[in-house]
């Protein structure tokens, strides 16, 4: 009778744990993890895929050649802050209030992708630079995380002294290992390479580069010794992101992941050298970018001509995620989901509404009276680049008398300043350093450096008529202030942190003279050239 009894306690038992092994499966979620590996002022076309011999990028080629390959992404506002307020909001950066600026106060009412993910069950977290810089804080005045959990506990010797000692897919391991069994991810890796400072020659003494290695110097550059030494210190940090990037891949491997997971790799702005991070220009805001989603993407390999949008990023994620965006309390999108690519099987251009782009900045750093920006919006579309200058009469990298602050420290910006009045130099200070007119239009497959302003030429008139009305529509669209006569708002924001807009400058702590390598002595011009 005993024997019985527990005979039948067995099977009831059993009946009553197949269901819950059944809910267990069916309580795994099948959405796509997300991992969004960015590095710091990187310039498209310097990585492997794109034919640049002189960087080696295995771990993007490889994104590529699994994925897909963009040949025309750009960011709108090429500088730290907007740009990644840009990609978490999914909105144009005129459309953010104070998120226009560098150093803002990030506002309280725009929700961004990572708190929407974390909402609906994702398990989110970052390493590295995250959104900066600036200030986010809650209504209650306590640190906002726009990123999700920080994950910066494991460090690692660098190979520089300038490199940083995150040891980043060490970081990234933590977080697969804290993430709950059966909980899609999201994690936003962000490098602090190849921004500045970097270690001198160390792309040729660390990384066996040579300078022949360039096939050329971008042409609004003189080709120097100096100045090529400062390009291979640049792709040696690039290829410092590049290696964790690839231990992250294998990360993704050994958990049985990669399969299911979203790999977006790009960066935020253009190198930090003249005339390209913080302007608005093909090295500004030209970005590289690969996505690979082995589970998702049925074509592989493909490379893609359509014009792609860093506003484009949210909408995707969400999408992805199996969310409508009405529901998750972002504001209206500017972007849209880039799932029209990725489902599809084609090369080239793909849909044929994606044919433009936006561009544009307000104020990035110090350097003028009043700290007044340098306010740019423009427009591509097919070959053709038009910016329209607001304000023009400023100088567009900072005042000569303070550095040019919005031009980054290193041997190609002194060299320039250094030489700016040798015989046959001068025209490398003006492209650089110079004022500009109102209005400038570049065909930017024939002249990618920008060199040749075509605004003046009758022959190009119509165009530049064209894409000005174009660009002014859409931006009223878009409810852009300079629109509607409300420029002025974005020079009122205040900075989030006035110490730190100081720290371009050699200054005194403490009796200790610090030089923070932003601004070298000879790069202050007390008598500027006549412009």
């Amino acid at each position: 009778m005993k024997i019985r009894f527990l005979f039948i306690f067995y099977l009831f038992g059993l009946f009553l744990f197949i269901p819950l092994l059944f809910a267990q499966e069916d309580s795994t979620d099948q959405r796509p993890n997300i991992l969004f590996a960015i590095s710091d002022d990187q310039s498209f076309p310097h990585a492997g895929a794109y034919g640049t011999e002189w960087v080696q990028t295995p771990a993007f080629d490889r994104v590529a050649q699994e994925g897909i390959l963009f040949n025309r992404a750009y960011v709108p506002n090429p500088k730290c802050a907007p740009s990644r307020s840009i990609i978490l909001t999914g909105r144009n950066s005129w459309q953010l209030e104070e998120a226009a600026n560098h150093w803002p106060y990030f506002p309280q009412k725009f929700k961004v992708f990572p708190e929407v993910l974390a909402e609906y069950g994702y398990f989110v977290g970052a390493t590295g630079k995250k959104w900066a810089p600036g200030i986010a804080e809650t209504a209650d005045g306590e640190p906002r995380s726009l990123t999700g959990l920080a994950y910066d506990e494991h460090t690692a010797e660098p190979p520089t002294s300038m490199i940083s000692n995150n040891d980043y897919a060490a970081n990234f391991e933590a977080f697969l290992k804290d993430r709950p069994s059966g909980q899609p991810f999201s994690f936003w890796f962000g490098a602090t390479e190849p921004h500045r400072a970097y270690e001198y020659r160390s792309g040729i003494e660390k990384g066996d580069k040579q300078l022949s290695d360039i096939s050329a110097v971008p042409d609004f550059w003189p080709d120097d010794e100096k100045v090529r030494i400062d390009m291979l210190d640049y792709a040696f940090e690039i290829e410092h992101f590049d290696d964790h990037l690839g231990r992250m891949l294998q990360l993704l491997e050994e958990y049985g992941e990669l399969e299911n997971t979203v790999v977006v790799v790009t960066s935020d702005n253009g190198m930090p050298f003249p005339r390209s991070k913080g302007q608005a220009y093909e090295m500004s805001a030209h970005m590289p970018l690969a996505i690979m989603w082995p589970e998702g993407i049925e074509t592989p390999g493909r490379i893609v001509d359509d014009f792609v949008s860093f506003a484009d990023f949210a909408p995707t994620f969400i999408e992805l995620a199996g969310l409508d965006w009405e529901d998750t309390g972002m504001h209206p999108a500017a972007g849209r989901s880039l799932t029209d690519i990725l489902y599809s099987n084609e090369d080239g251009h793909i849909n044929p509404q994606r044919d433009h782009v936006l561009l544009g900045k307000e104020r990035h750093d110090i350097g003028r009276p009043y700290d007044w920006g340098y306010p740019i919006r423009g427009i591509i579309r097919g070959d053709m680049l038009y910016i329209h200058n607001f304000e023009h009469t400023r100088w567009p990298a900072g005042n000569p008398e303070t550095g040019y602050l919005n031009t980054d420290g290193s041997p190609t910006k002194t060299f320039i300043l250094d030489n700016r009045t040798t015989l046959g130099m001068h025209h490398f200070w003006q492209w650089n350093f110079g004022k500009r007119p109102s209005e400038e239009l570049y065909n930017i497959t024939e002249d990618p450096g920008c060199i040749h302003n075509l605004a003046g030429d009758p022959a190009y008139q119509s165009t530049l008529d064209e894409l000005k009305s174009e660009l002014f529509e859409r931006l009223k669209e878009q409810e852009d202030p300079r629109m509607f006569g409300r420029g002025y708002i974005f020079d009122a924001y205040p900075y989030a942190n006035q110490r730190n807009v100081n720290m371009y400058h050699r200054y005194i702590i403490e009796g200790e003279d610090i030089n923070t390598g932003w601004v070298n002595d000879s790069d202050y011009e007390q008598d500027p050239l006549p412009e």
